[in-house]
């Protein structure tokens, strides 16, 4: 669709402000349905680039994509300034936590939030505004859509090149330059901590093979030799992803890739994973979140800590580096049971596995969040703080609020310094001894590993 004669086209601007150092499917996939109906399209990337002022102050929508915590952290404080530039464009939110926080969002100068499959929604807010006289006056959808839709091949077109976002760090101490896409969205499961579920309540979409391969062909082609899957949970739909694998290795046999995957899915679907290891898959990323059988059964994560354990000896025995992230600190940690956290990582040999930061990490408790369900989590939890966008909560314990705090410190420290992972994780175990009344055990040759043996992205997956 072209803009109709006589008229210039429409301008928008569509604004990413954090995707874990990766170029933003999220601006590259509505980019190409707005430019589609003829619009001109800018895209700004706020972690990369500056805002561009003039961009933001010609556009007749201005979009701002907030697919996690930090990004709407962000993306608020950089609303009011969108507003002051331009007082007449009709300003979006998108992406997970857009309709979760709607209220806050709107308050900062936001017209309209969607959630879910949000490219239709898009591009329908186009046609409005394109019949309107004034931008910030036309009706919206719904703000939670989850429509199937016909994708788009992602159009990276204004966004920098793979070469100025994450990279893969590899054990002979190469990097390769990342791109980054999405082959699904959503999700099949219900972990009462995760912010899809109020979006998505256990349903997730697929992203055609080829729009998947075309946007790979293309990230490769600006010099992507390493791809990350987005998608919350990669074997969702292991029919729609294995054969996917199979077509871009055969297609690039030297691309390397890497995906999440629930602990459950690796250990229902472990005879796949040496075909992962073949197709060049070089590490998976698993929310285990704890250790704690207690813990993980409050969560509904469906894996225990002996699941966890097994999933890591398959892991290895087929050739693949596991990634585990963790909720390290919740209102049921104890001392001894972060310490016990610590300890089962290095048993499993998973120290350098492990990004510093997850050791450290504190649960949120986003609008909508399962955990409300749970009466104890209720007593602990206060009013829905719109600033920090969670419900703040203490712990029983206020010793091990503190502990938290200090291991935040040192993970700081250590990632100012440029410390080894191992050097860190020792500090982070002493302090867990000292906190438990237990001696500490020295981590060995921790101040001789100056390189990780295994892959990993230089932007730790964070939320």
């Amino acid at each position: 669709m072209t803009p109709r004669a006589g008229r210039a086209p429409r301008h928008a601007l569509l604004v990413s402000t954090y995707d874990l150092g990766h170029s933003p499917f999220g601006l590259a996939s509505p980019a190409a349905w707005l430019r589609e109906r003829g619009w001109r399209v800018s895209v700004a990337d706020t972690a990369i680039d500056p805002l561009d002022e003039s961009a933001a102050a010609a556009a007749d929508l201005i979009a701002v994509y907030v697919p996690m915590h930090t990004a709407t952290r962000l993306a608020a404080r950089l609303l009011p300034r969108l507003r002051s530039l331009n007082p007449r464009a009709h300003v979006m939110l998108y992406g997970l936590y857009a309709a979760l926080n709607r209220d806050h969002l709107v308050a900062l100068g936001a017209d309209s939030v969607v959630s879910g499959e949000f490219e239709g929604a898009l591009a329908a807010l186009a046609a409005a505004i394109e019949a309107a006289v004034d931008p910030r006056t036309v009706e919206t959808g719904p703000e939670v859509v989850l429509d199937r839709l016909e994708f788009r091949v992602p159009d990276r077109t204004g966004l920098p090149p793979p070469s100025r976002y994450a990279h893969v760090h590899l054990p002979d101490g190469s990097i390769r330059a990342a791109g980054h896409t999405e082959a699904s969205r959503g999700c099949r499961h219900h972990c009462r901590h995760c912010p899809i579920v109020p979006v998505y309540d256990g349903r997730f979409r697929i992203v055609p093979r080829e729009i998947v391969l075309e946007d790979i062909r293309r990230q490769v082609a600006q010099g992507a030799g390493h791809i990350t899957f987005g998608d919350p949970d990669f074997w969702n739909g292991p029919g729609h992803a294995m054969p996917l694998v199979r077509e871009l290795h055969a297609e690039h046999p030297h691309l390397t890739y890497d995906v999440t995957i629930k602990i459950e899915h690796l250990l229902a679907h472990a005879d796949r994973l040496p075909e992962l290891a073949a197709t060049g898959c070089l590490f998976v990323t698993s929310a285990v979140e704890a250790v704690d059988d207690r813990i993980l059964e409050r969560l509904d994560k469906r894996h225990t800590r002996a699941d966890f354990v097994m999933a890591a000896q398959r892991m290895r025995a087929a050739g693949l580096t596991l990634h585990p992230t963790f909720v390290a600190f919740t209102p049921w940690t104890t001392a001894a049971g972060w310490l016990d956290m610590l300890e089962t990582i290095e048993e499993l040999g998973l120290i350098e596995h492990v990004a510093p930061i997850q050791h450290a990490i504190r649960l949120l408790v986003p609008a909508g969040s399962r955990l409300l369900e749970l009466p104890e989590v209720r007593g602990w939890t206060g009013p829905f703080d719109r600033e920090a966008l969670v419900h703040p909560w203490r712990h029983p314990d206020a010793e091990v609020d503190l502990l938290q705090q200090r291991a935040l410190e040192v993970v700081t420290a250590g990632a100012a310094a440029g410390w080894p992972r191992a050097s860190t994780f020792e500090r982070l175990r002493e302090l867990a001894a000292r906190s438990a009344g237990r001696a500490a055990r020295r981590v060995a040759d921790a101040g001789s590993w100056r390189r990780a043996p295994v892959p990993y992205l230089s932007e730790p997956w964070y939320c």
